[in-house]
C-alpha cells in the first residue's frame, strides 16, 4: 500500500504524522480500503477560519465519483465564504453546534446546528461555516459528488 500526504497531529487526530509519498499503486480499484482516523490528510483544498481533512479522494483511494472528510471549525471562528463548484455537498454534524450561513437574496440565513443534524449544499451555493462556541470545536462529516474536493473562495457571500 502507498503513503499518503498527511498532516502534523492535532486535537481531534493526535496519531497524524507527516509524510510526503502519494499513492503510486495502480491497483486502486480492485480492492476495499480501511482509512483510519490517523491517516486523514490536510493536503486537500482550504478556506480561512476551518481545516479541511480528506479520506475518501481520487488520490488517496482512486475514487472517481466521491469526496469524503471532515472540517474542523475552531471555537469562536468564522470560516471565509466559498462554494464548491459543481459538487453536491452532503454534511454530518458530528459535535458542536457549527452555523451555516448562506444568502437567499433577500439577506443572510443562519442555520444553527447540533449533532445529528445534516445539511445539503447544492452546487455553486455560496456559503460559510461559523462555530460561535467559547469553548467547543464544531467537527463536521462531508460527503461531495466529485473524486476531489473543490473550493472556490469567495470574497463575499452574494445569492446565486
Amino acid at each position: 500500500m502507498g503513503s499518503r500526504i498527511m498532516s502534523s497531529g492535532d486535537e481531534f487526530h493526535p496519531d497524524l504524522q507527516s509524510t510526503s509519498d502519494e499513492y503510486v499503486d495502480s491497483s486502486l480499484r480492485t480492492r476495499v480500503h480501511h482509512i483510519k482516523a490517523s491517516e486523514l490528510s490536510s493536503g486537500t483544498a482550504q478556506t480561512a477560519g476551518m481545516q479541511r481533512f480528506a479520506a475518501i479522494s481520487g488520490r488517496s483511494v482512486g475514487s472517481e465519483k466521491i469526496w469524503m472528510g471532515e472540517t474542523v471549525v475552531s471555537p469562536e471562528t468564522v470560516s471565509d465564504n466559498h462554494h464548491h463548484g459543481e459538487s453536491e455537498t452532503a454534511i454530518f454534524v458530528r459535535s458542536g453546534h457549527p452555523q451555516f450561513v448562506f444568502h437567499d437574496g433577500a439577506g443572510e440565513v443562519r442555520i444553527a446546528t447540533s449533532p445529528g443534524d445534516y445539511i445539503f449544499v447544492p452546487p455553486y451555493v455560496p456559503h460559510r461555516e461559523e462555530n460561535p462556541d467559547s469553548d467547543t470545536p464544531a467537527v463536521i462529516v462531508i460527503a461531495r459528488s466529485t473524486q476531489e474536493a473543490i473550493v472556490v473562495n469567495l470574497p463575499e457571500l452574494y445569492a446565486l
